[in-house]
C-alpha cells in the first residue's frame, strides 16, 4: 500500500469510529470540507497530505499526533520512488 492510501484510509477509519461524516471531521478540524474530500475520496486529487493537515485532523479528533500513525495500515508500506 502507498503511504497516501494508508493516510486516506486512516482518516476515514478515525471518522467512522466516531460516526462522523467527512464534512463534520473537516469542520471540527478547521479544514475546508472540499480539501478533505480531495484527500479521502476515491477520486482523491491530493497526492501528498501535509503533516500540518494531519495535525489539524488530530486536533479535530482530539487525539495526539502520534496516535494517528498508530495503525497497521502503516506497516509494510510500498516504497514510492520519486519521479
Amino acid at each position: 500500500m502507498r503511504l497516501q492510501d494508508a493516510i486516506r484510509f486512516r482518516i476515514l477509519e478515525l471518522a467512522k469510529e466516531r460516526k462522523w461524516s467527512v464534512n463534520k471531521l473537516a469542520e471540527r478540524s478547521g479544514i475546508a470540507p472540499s480539501s478533505l474530500k480531495r484527500t479521502v475520496k476515491p477520486y482523491a486529487t491530493i497526492k501528498n497530505t501535509s503533516t500540518e493537515t494531519i495535525q489539524k485532523l488530530c486536533y479535530g479528533l482530539d487525539i495526539p499526533f502520534r496516535e494517528f500513525w498508530n495503525s497497521e495500515l502503516f506497516d509494510n508500506l510500498d516504497y514510492e520512488d520519486e519521479e
